[in-house]
């Protein structure tokens, strides 16, 4: 396969991937270019043609972690990064109004999960990646994801059950809101 033909295929789902870890349109941007770069320039190491997609978005999962470890040395460093991480809603345009009022505060939540968790329910739930998908760009084993994902599901529930709110609105539509937890005299 030509690079050209697997830029074209690739290009919008390694973009949407990178926004899922990064939350932020310009540095998944660089993140995507990054990944393309490299796929170009090791196009002919791939061994196993039919792992392309594989090893693409690993490639891309790799430049995400480089992106936040970065981040972490940033700060350790004391330079204030505070715009480059920004919690955006990445779900398609074309959902409904209310998708996105209850997704923002679960997204918020989600970003508590450990990466292990989170970026295994990121590619399942938000990118719509099969299990065996999964184990191959991680480098895990299926069962691994399995576990992984299960364990997500019942932290983001443990979570949402602890921090969250949820009612119905005016218009009968359920809405998550934050729980304001603040200290009372007696604690």
């Amino acid at each position: 396969m030509k690079f050209w033909d697997i830029y074209y295929e690739y290009h919008p789902r390694v973009r949407k991937f990178a926004i899922s870890f990064v939350k932020d349109e310009w540095v998944a941007d660089d993140i995507t270019q990054d990944t393309f770069e490299k796929v170009q320039a090791r196009l002919d190491q791939l061994k196993d043609p039919a792992k392309l997609s594989a090893w693409i978005f690993r490639i891309a999962y790799n430049r995400c972690q480089d992106h936040f470890r970065k981040v972490q040395k940033e700060m350790r460093n004391g330079r204030n990064l505070t715009g480059l991480v920004q919690i955006q809603d990445v779900l398609p345009l074309d959902k409904k109004l209310e998708l996105h009022q209850m997704s923002q505060c679960v997204q918020d939540k989600v970003g508590l999960l450990p990466e292990s968790l989170r970026s295994v329910l990121t590619m399942y739930e938000v990118m719509g990646f099969r299990q065996k998908e999964i184990a191959e760009i991680l480098e895990i084993s299926p069962g691994n994801v399995k576990t992984r994902l299960h364990r997500a599901r019942r932290k983001l529930k443990e979570i949402l059950e602890k921090e969250c709110r949820f009612e119905k609105d005016e218009r009968n539509v359920l809405v998550c809101e934050p729980v304001n937890r603040k200290a009372t005299p007696q604690e």
